[in-house]
């Protein structure tokens, strides 16, 4: 059985395939309202799907865009995605979601991909030095909008970012106040521009109290085997410090499962901060205290500031950036 064209729908409705493609492209304002309606419900009859190849060779749009993340199974992305697919609905567009699992090879392998699909823009949320894959988007004219990943050259770029310093001083600065003075911090990798601000917003603020030490600082992966192995090495080497503070919540989720099976009681013997407040965060036993990024938020504005480029409209400010909150719970 062949596939229904805009011929069959013209030939059903007695009208010329002109007609039809007006229609279904929504310029249709010459077009009456009984033929309009007469067409839409045979097309539906008949389940007519449009040609969306066809469709963007002549429009020159696809009417889809990309999201690029590297770890999907990291809730704080797909969060994010989520947002952007709720934005990107809205606005009538379709999404890709792209997973490179933290790989600058995968990476560019999507891009190329969408490229090639003739995507109309790109969420790009960079697994590490993606410079190259950049300038591959630019030289083929794609648009694209930079979220929480920050990448060389960034401040030419559109992008939707979160104060990541200022968010981790607030929550050192809260353990300082509830008494907790011996503070370890578990930083992300060290390639990545958000683990750097917020390595810095702990260095500045435990100076600030003048309890900076540099052995209190840990280095691990943004997930839970980064948290686990991270404070695995915390405790064998610590057994009276009063906080962890970890740089994402994955990373405090696989903390506190070492600690607790380690006979720490959370936040009696030992507390812990986490970063970005994903949904998870708040049905763990305790409740994880955390700074919370607005995550939803910056997914809707990323994608409505990527759509504004694709039709033409330059956007106020080419970097936008979010205040964090400090959500109190249960394990401080």
């Amino acid at each position: 059985m062949n596939k229904v064209t805009m011929k069959d729908i013209a030939e059903m409705a007695g009208v010329s395939k002109a007609t039809v493609s007006m229609v279904l492209n929504k310029k249709d304002a010459s077009i009456s309202d009984i033929t309009r309606n007469n067409i839409l419900k045979i097309a539906k009859e008949m389940f007519y799907i449009p040609n969306s190849i066809a469709r963007s060779l002549s429009t020159k749009k696809s009417g889809t865009i990309g999201i690029i993340l590297p770890d999907i199974t990291n809730p704080f992305f797909s969060e994010m995605a989520r947002a952007v697919e709720d934005e990107a609905e809205s606005l009538e567009y379709n999404l890709m979601i792209c997973n490179t699992d933290n790989d600058i090879h995968k990476e560019e392998k999507y891009i190329q991909l969408l490229i090639s699909k003739l995507i109309d823009g790109i969420i790009f949320m960079s697994g590490g030095k993606s410079n190259e894959n950049i300038t591959l988007l630019k030289k083929n004219n794609v648009p694209f909008v930079l979220v929480d990943r920050y990448i060389d050259g960034y401040k030419d770029y559109y992008g939707v970012f979160s104060l990541n310093n200022q968010g981790v001083r607030n929550g050192v600065r809260y353990l300082y106040e509830k008494g907790k003075r011996k503070i370890a911090f578990v930083k992300g990798s060290e390639n990545l521009e958000i683990s750097t601000q917020r390595l810095e917003g702990y260095t500045d603020e435990m100076k600030n109290y003048g309890l900076y030490d540099e052995k209190y600082i840990f280095e691990g992966d943004f997930n839970v085997e980064g948290g686990i192995l991270a404070t695995q090495k915390i405790i064998s080497t610590f057994n009276n410090l009063d906080a962890i503070f970890y740089s994402n919540d994955m990373m405090a989720l696989g903390g506190m499962k070492v600690l607790l099976r380690n006979g720490y009681k959370i936040p009696r013997d030992i507390s812990v901060v986490g970063f970005d407040n994903i949904q998870m965060s708040s049905v763990t036993e305790p409740e994880l205290t955390t700074i919370s990024q607005p995550i939803y938020i910056m997914g809707k504005k990323a994608c409505s500031i990527l759509i504004d480029v694709i039709n033409g409209e330059i956007p106020d400010d080419k970097q936008i950036y979010y205040e964090t909150n400090l959500i109190i719970r249960g394990t401080v």
